[in-house]
């Protein structure tokens, strides 16, 4: 049996007889990555640098995006009344709880440390790292493609790398974040409780125009190229260009083809580590101060943020009703059922949760004092099963009584 390999009638190597028309099939791979930080890196103004990016045809929607990205949750302000069923972008990248374990309860302090400054994209950041190595490999393309005397890879180089120069113009945007207009008058605290999916808690103390900001209204996104029909066409362009590029990377010659494809297999596997990445290292929010405070029973780990851990769901409700001294949101956001056996435990959560100071003593931890909120002694769990208990029996002689009225 003779085995093919890449050699000539002479039997020597021959590179002739590799066939990459699967290059340009490279160049559009990889959309969930670019997709997973296109808003925040289209944010900075290193979008215009023209360079190489997987998947630029993700990028040329017909349509832009609105608002940004939301996050799942419950969002509910305990003096406002205001409810919201998701947990704005801005407001989840200053304080990421997503990874909070089942039943946790976590408090931080959030404060606006300077008014004027926006909240952006940081100038330097894994998505810098990606912009200049997206950079750096056309130039040694366009090289590797004038040392080979390539016409072809010279003019898809030009092409793609123009291209995401016109995607990151059609595509640059300014966030303004809203503000409260009215100053007078006194408002109520801000403070916020967050319910995440699994159960945990997040409970967020602040003034208004911070829980504004960041958790009730909607971001606003102002893009560069504001005309609608007028992007369409640009992304009509930018298709033009894409298709042009990878026609004239399939015609080009096998050396200068091999250097195409390690080049996007390069930037694949960036893109995938950078959306890997937690959101908030792309992000500049030095404009805001975020404090960790800590409850009685916390794990004393500063890296998780003091977090209480519980082993049910009304354990970790209990102890944010003890933060919050209130539960009048426990059944604005749907915390829990509007039965009389649970309006009954909210009552009696209610009173001992008032029963000790808002903050009782301080602790020192890495040399540094924390805020500590005193749990109360009593037993969420068995005071919830009386209430239950009663409700059924109630229940039980009500069915009984009509029965022997029938």
């Amino acid at each position: 049996m003779v085995l093919h390999w890449l050699q000539d009638a002479t039997g020597k190597t021959s590179l002739q007889d590799l066939q990459l028309d699967i290059v340009g099939f490279l160049a559009i791979l990889g959309e969930g990555s670019v997709l997973a930080n296109a808003q925040v890196a289209t944010l900075s103004r290193w979008q215009f640098l023209p360079r190489l990016i997987p998947a630029p045809q993700s990028l040329m929607r017909p349509t832009r995006p609105d608002v940004l990205e939301p996050s799942p949750g419950t969002v509910t302000g305990i003096f406002s009344g205001n409810v919201i069923d998701h947990i704005n972008h801005i407001g989840n990248v200053v304080c990421d709880a997503n990874d909070l374990p089942a039943h946790s309860v976590r408090v931080v302090s959030i404060r606006r440390i300077d008014q004027e400054k926006p909240l952006k994209a940081r100038t330097l950041a894994p998505l810098t790292f990606l912009v200049f190595l997206g950079f750096a490999l056309p130039c040694i393309l366009l090289g590797v493609s004038i040392w080979l005397e390539d016409g072809m890879s010279i003019l898809a180089t030009i092409l793609l790398s123009l291209l995401t120069s016109l995607i990151g113009f059609g595509n640059k945007w300014t966030l303004r974040l809203p503000k409260r207009r009215v100053k007078d008058g006194k408002v109520p605290r801000g403070d916020v409780v967050i319910r995440y999916p699994k159960g945990s808690f997040l409970i967020v103390r602040c003034d208004e125009d911070v829980a504004r900001e960041l958790y009730f209204a909607p971001e606003t996104i102002e893009y560069l190229l504001a005309h609608g029909p007028s992007y369409r066409l640009l992304s009509l362009v930018g298709t033009m260009l894409l298709m042009g590029g990878i026609i004239c990377l399939g015609n080009s010659q096998i050396e200068t083809q091999l250097a195409w494809a390690g080049s996007y297999m390069l930037l694949n596997v960036s893109y995938w580590i950078v959306a890997a990445l937690p959101s908030r290292l792309h992000w500049d929010t030095s404009a805001y101060a975020v404090e960790n405070e800590c409850l009685s029973d916390s794990e004393m780990s500063p890296k998780d943020g003091f977090p209480s851990h519980n082993q049910t769901f009304t354990q970790g409700l209990w102890k944010a009703i003890v933060l919050a001294k209130g539960t009048d949101w426990v059944l604005k956001s749907g915390a829990c059922p509007d039965t009389e056996a649970w309006r009954g435990w909210l009552r009696e959560a209610r009173e001992h949760a008032r029963s000790v100071a808002l903050a009782d003593k301080q602790e020192v931890v890495g040399g540094k004092e924390i805020v500590t909120w005193k749990i109360p002694d009593w037993n969420p769990q068995k005071a919830l099963s009386s209430w239950l208990d009663e409700q059924a029996k109630r229940d039980e002689k009500s069915v009984k009584e009509g029965v022997e009225e029938v």
